[in-house]
């Protein structure tokens, strides 16, 4: 008997079925049976079934006689089931890479719960991947089973078949199948979640849902919308027939509505000439099914009145949205005008000799390089005012105590930005912001470049995609100083940039906690053993994928192949902090202890801290570690692809910081023999500090105080020096 039974229903998907059957037939976790339903397609989707089937034991193809839709399709399919666990996955949809491991794995944790409710995200076909909205409710769930009565809020999810696991017994026992017409998930999801004792969830994307520009029967116009209303007839009386479920009908009642409302509201829906029965048939079976002494209000209420009331209101509502949109933008330009006004009375007063404005990653707090600078200023220079731009309310409130503020946009933000003397950054001001004569613009950029910026993305058209590489050196040409780490990042900034700045030989201000060998509590944070060896793992993005994201290998077997004494620490780019990357398993290996995700940490530093060993692949976070002086492994297995893509002002796998897995294999051999911390790696480490950490000394943000902010004399640092090397910058400059 197999653990999963995957029910895959064909009709006119012959472009899309391939990919769809790959998907299950390449997962990890293969003890499944697939089930391939030809519901009498006109194209070659059969044929392709039949292919799959000829090539793998695992694959059952059952053509039918005659077409019977989507529901029936299911059935058929559900008849011929003998797995533990039923999926029935959608034909144009996708599973992602490992979803049946996690999904077995959390059946196992969860002891065989009736229900497993997972992830998804929408694929669009012009290559963009967004995830579930609701996907935090799947963590909220907890790791414990319930009941929908329980955790009522599980039904706020995207009421649709393909998006759970059903045990067979459950569905057997219950006698649950599929009706005909569309909208057959309905009267399937409400009776099995509502009647299901045991429900439990998984927070992870487990299917791609592929979003059709063309194609899909719920967009098209159709009278067969109306269906909608005989399947909301078999949940009530679903419900009606197990008067345990009677609370549940005030819920149901308003779902129907708010349901019918939205398809009637669809212009692409029901036809024309059909709404106003569409919506007299709403407005019947409202009335019969409401409940006794139930609520009607907020949008379902007009469900009381006339088609003719109802049409008037959403041209009112129409017209109101109109006028809405124009006297937005009558307000936008006036409140625009006022904002220059209010900046212009403050820039015709002097300068503040004083105050300095900081900004960190776009403002999202305290941060990175700025962050430094502002904490050494307090330090040494009380007298300097330092003010943080911050992007919103929400930013604002997990600012430390103490540090004054002002949110981008507001009229204290155009007061302060407008007399400020230093203005302190690591990406670009908004184009809006005008330097006055007199202002002192230091940039601290975000680590050293190993991949292309700036005007050298002007080859890379890829990489540049939807950015405005003339409108970002407009920008940088407000740059009076740029802060640099080594020559290295020198003469690359000087390129990439080329504007009216100089470069400041300070080092990096955020590596200074790095040098000295600050404390982190991080470990004690995540309950991390002091005795154990803690392997951060730090991804760049790709270029050459829209969402940025390529799982190189799954952390949850690099954790096992790690094996006793480690803990894989996980770090993700943060522009892939909020996408399908985390939901793709790192947030759930991270709740079942497997792995420790450390992407929201605000503080880089402490995760480098308390990290014993790095394993990246091209992400800049390696020359921030280097100053550690502790090993670093690079797992290079597509830099071809990455650097035809984005470009690289080196090979960083001829001048690594660390021995080279171009492989998993090799990556997992360099842990397993100790190779990761020998003599070689210790000699390859040493020299690539010399050359990209030249100026890191542990004094770089009292440098940039000291020179920059205040004028003081003070002396560029020493470069670092390795072991059996003559000392000085002359000496290094051929390295």
């Amino acid at each position: 008997m197999p653990r999963f039974s995957v029910i895959v229903p064909c009709y006119q998907v012959q472009g899309f079925v391939r990919e769809c059957l790959d998907s299950v037939l390449a997962q990890s976790f293969g003890d499944v049976e697939l089930i391939a339903v030809d519901d009498r397609s006109p194209d070659g989707s059969g044929a392709i079934l039949d292919e799959y089937a000829e090539r793998d034991p695992r694959v059952r193809v059952l053509h039918l006689p005659k077409n019977v839709g989507l529901g029936r399709a299911r059935n058929a399919g559900l008849a011929h089931a003998t797995g533990d666990y039923l999926f029935f996955l959608d034909s144009d949809d996708t599973l992602a890479p490992g979803a049946l491991r996690a999904v077995a794995d959390r059946l196992v944790e969860a002891a065989e719960p009736d229900v497993l409710v997972f992830d998804y995200a929408r694929a669009y076909w012009w290559g963009g991947t967004r995830r579930n909205a609701l996907a935090s409710l799947l963590a909220e769930a907890g790791p414990e089973t319930f009941t929908a009565e329980e955790f009522p809020r599980i039904l706020d999810l995207l009421m649709v078949v393909w998006n759970k696991v059903y045990r067979r017994e459950f569905v057997a026992a219950e006698g649950f199948e599929f009706p005909p017409g569309y909208y057959e998930d309905t009267p399937w999801t409400f009776p099995v979640m509502l009647s299901a004792r045991r429900i439990a969830t998984l927070d992870r994307i487990c299917v791609y849902y592929r979003q059709r520009r063309q194609g899909n029967i719920l967009s098209t116009t159709s009278r067969k919308h109306f269906d909608i209303h005989a399947q909301y007839d078999r949940v009530f009386a679903f419900v009606a027939a197990r008067p345990r479920l009677a609370p549940w009908l005030p819920y149901l009642h308003r779902k129907m509505g708010e349901h019918c409302l939205d398809i009637l509201a669809k212009p692409d829906r029901v036809p024309a000439g059909d709404k106003a029965e569409f919506f007299r048939h709403t407005k019947a079976m409202f009335r019969i099914h409401r409940p006794a002494g139930a609520l009607v209000d907020g949008e379902v209420a007009v469900l009381e009145g006339s088609w003719p009331v109802y049409r008037m209101r959403r041209q009112a509502a129409r017209a109101g949205r109109e006028a809405a949109r124009r006297a937005g933008v009558v307000r936008a330009a006036a409140a625009a005008r006022a904002r220059s006004g209010w900046a212009a009375v403050h820039r015709r007063r002097p300068l503040d000799p004083w105050l300095v404005v900081y900004s960190a990653s776009s403002h999202r707090g305290l941060l990175g390089d700025p962050a430094a600078v502002y904490a050494k200023a307090r330090q040494i220079a009380p007298r300097l005012r330092g003010v943080w731009v911050v992007r919103d309310a929400e930013t604002a409130a997990l600012l430390p105590p103490g540090v004054e503020h002002v949110i981008v946009g507001s009229r204290r933000y155009l007061e302060v930005t407008a007399r400020a003397k230093f203005f302190v950054n690591d990406v670009n001001w908004p184009g809006t912001l005008v330097k006055r004569p007199g202002s002192v613009h230091i940039h601290t950029h975000q680590g050293t470049p190993l991949k292309y910026l700036g005007a050298d993305l002007l080859d890379k058209p890829g990489a540049r995609l939807g950015f405005d590489v003339p409108q970002m050196l407009r920008r940088a040409d407000r740059w009076d100083h740029s802060l640099v780490a080594s020559r290295h990042s020198e003469l690359v900034w000087e390129r990439a940039y080329p504007c009216h700045f100089s470069s400041a030989r300070t080092g990096s201000p955020r590596n200074d906690v790095l040098v000295t060998g600050g404390p982190s509590d991080f470990r004690a944070r995540h309950g991390i053993p002091a005795d154990h060896t803690v392997v951060l793992y730090a991804p760049t993005r790709r270029d050459y994928r829209r969402d940025g994201h390529v799982d190189r290998f799954d952390p949850a077997r690099l954790a096992a192949d790690l094996g006793a004494g480690h803990t894989l620490v996980v770090r993700l780019h943060p522009s892939l902090a909020n996408g399908p990357a985390r939901g793709t398993g790192l947030a759930e290996l991270a709740r079942r202890g497997i792995v420790v995700d450390a992407t929201d940490e605000p503080r880089v530093e402490d995760v480098l801290l308390a990290a014993d060993v790095l394993v990246t692949d091209y992400s800049s976070i390696m020359f921030d570690y280097a100053c550690l002086d502790r090993p670093v492994v690079l797992h290079a297995d597509d830099w071809p692809a990455f650097t035809a893509s984005r470009g690289a002002y080196l090979d960083i796998t001829a001048e690594p910081p660390g021995h080279v897995a171009h492989s998993y294999r090799e990556l997992v051999r360099l842990f397993t023999s100790g190779c990761w911390q020998d003599e070689e790696s210790a000699r390859l480490r040493a020299r690539f500090r010399s050359r990209f950490c030249e100026y890191d000394d542990g004094r770089a943000a009292e440098r940039v105080v000291r020179t920059l902010l205040l004028g003081e004399p003070m002396p560029e640092p020493d470069a670092v020096r390795i072991p059996g090397q003559t000392a000085g910058r002359d000496a290094l400059a051929s390295a």
